[in-house]
């Protein structure tokens, strides 16, 4: 897959790999950045080895993942994928997202996630977008409820985190006839 970089004044995303995660290495070691997330990026290996995982499923076609780079302020923020792209039914996830501390609620994930959106349903030209997200995550789920996302139930005790918790899983969606009035709402917010 040929992916070029999705971007705006304030953000781009490019491809996620080998060749660039250590630009992450810095903000992957703020303590509990992921703390709601089954995965661990705590250690050089773990990152490497969280990044493997991501180019495996993009070699698949199934995970699309990027490095965030906030344009405002020069920096590496964080990562974010597509991933469980189904092709044949042109639904997709939006997640794995972890940005640092001094990017969050500088509308940086805003302008991300509209980004990722955009691109899902007007270039792959996908039917939905799902989001998964811990229960207990407030401020993610308030931030795709935020986007338009619609909650559509929750999956009880389906994960287990790095510490043996099973969490409980939101799942919000947005479908592609839902797009057009979202679109206008968060272009209103960027102006």
């Amino acid at each position: 897959m040929n992916i070029p970089p999705i971007e705006n004044d304030r953000v781009s995303l490019t491809l996620l790999g080998l060749s660039n995660y250590k630009k992450l290495q810095e903000v992957a070691n703020e303590k509990d950045l992921i703390a709601y997330s089954p995965s661990d990026i705590s250690s050089p290996e773990k990152l490497k080895n969280y990044v493997q995982t991501a180019v495996d499923g993009f070699y698949h076609k199934t995970i699309i993942p990027f490095i965030i780079y906030d344009k405002q302020e020069q920096k590496f923020a964080g990562s974010t994928r597509f991933g469980h792209i189904n092709w044949d039914n042109k639904t997709l996830h939006i997640g794995w997202t972890w940005i640092g501390r001094e990017f969050q609620g500088s509308g940086l994930n805003t302008n991300m996630k509209f980004l990722m959106l955009q691109y899902a349903f007007e270039t792959l030209a996908f039917e939905k977008v799902e989001f998964r997200i811990d229960e207990r995550n407030i401020r993610s789920r308030k931030a795709v409820e935020k986007l338009g996302a619609t909650l559509e139930g929750i999956l009880r005790r389906d994960v287990v985190l790095k510490d043996g918790f099973r969490r409980n899983t939101c799942c919000y969606g947005i479908l592609k006839d839902e797009w057009p009035t979202i679109k206008l709402t968060i272009f209103k917010e960027f102006n």
